[in-house]
């Protein structure tokens, strides 16, 4: 045991029993030696943070469409938001903050562009021509593998959504804090936009979690908290997990979903398919189709099928 992994296991000694070892990871799909100065969690973060699907991030929009404006959300900073408050959750439980930071820097490295419009249009696609699907999450799993990242960081990557668990705490905070992190600033982003105004929000809902955003993530940052303090899982209190559902599908009904999103989401799915449907046809692999599509900015994606029409 060198001195490095010495000192880290007696930091790590004052975390929580339930929280996963640096140095106890399950490892890598191609073995490595170990670095003298970094915990196999911060390389993996190290690796994600240099890549080029991180960066990418900065150009793929959350909900509006290359949207002409500085202050929206992009998939960078819901990234960004994700982790930062994730890893508070994690420190306040004396969780491993490393392993929760490289599972939320990853987590969405494979979507689309155009946000879940772009994920649903080349999942349609994809059914359509080949009979199999797209999942954002498992595309990260996919980015994820070519970076060899540690065992725990992928299960935390592909588990953030879908029906499967996360094995490790970690991983299971940043699936519910991801869920806080976009309700919340889509929100805000959707009065900037002018789909809603304050008075639009549900009042039971807002008078349980807090009347701005700021005051809605203190209270279900400490609620997960309180309410996963010891007891081996992460979860929510009964009020506040139900009203964050609720405040979820009043979202998905009125901004995700509503009658007003439907011209953008026209636009990604033609955008997506038109691109989609040249490469196929002209005969690349249908893996390298996916991997470039998925790995387009929103600028990109609408450039390239303009120049498409022109061609």
């Amino acid at each position: 045991m060198s001195e490095f992994e010495r000192r880290i296991r007696t930091l790590e000694g004052g975390l929580s029993p339930y929280a996963a070892r640096s140095f106890e990871t399950r490892g890598r799909a191609r073995p490595e030696a170990e670095s003298s100065v970094r915990t196999p969690y911060q390389r993996d973060r190290d690796r994600i943070v240099h890549s080029k699907p991180f960066r990418r991030l900065k150009g793929k929009t959350q909900v509006f469409i290359d949207p002409a404006g500085d202050h929206y959300r992009t998939r960078m900073t819901h990234t960004l938001e994700t982790t930062a408050i994730s890893r508070v959750v994690a420190r306040a439980l004396r969780l491993n903050e490393d392993l929760v930071e490289a599972i939320g820097l990853g987590h969405d490295m494979g979507h689309t562009p155009f946000g879940h419009a772009g994920e649903d249009a080349l999942d349609d696609a994809l059914r359509e021509r080949f009979a199999r699907r797209f999942r954002h999450n498992e595309q990260s799993l996919r980015i994820a593998h070519t970076l060899n990242l540690t065992h725990e960081v992928c299960d935390g990557i592909l588990t953030h959504t879908g029906e499967q668990e996360p094995a490790a705490l970690e991983g299971q905070i940043v699936r519910l804090v991801d869920r806080v992190a976009y309700i919340n600033h889509d929100i805000d982003d959707a009065l900037r936009y002018g789909l809603l105004e304050d008075e639009d929000l549900p009042r039971e809902e807002i008078d349980v979690l807090g009347e701005t955003g700021s005051a809605r993530i203190d209270r279900l940052v400490r609620d997960i908290v309180e309410a996963s303090e010891g007891v081996g899982q992460i979860r929510q209190s009964k009020e506040v997990g139900e009203a964050m559902l609720a405040l979820r599908a009043f979202m998905f009904e009125r901004v995700y979903l509503g009658p007003q999103a439907e011209p953008e989401h026209a636009r990604a799915r033609d955008v997506v398919r038109r691109i989609f449907d040249v490469l196929v046809e002209r005969g690349d692999p249908v893996d390298e189709v996916v991997d470039y599509i998925a790995g387009m900015t929103d600028r990109f994606a609408l450039d390239y099928a303009e120049s498409l029409a022109r061609a």
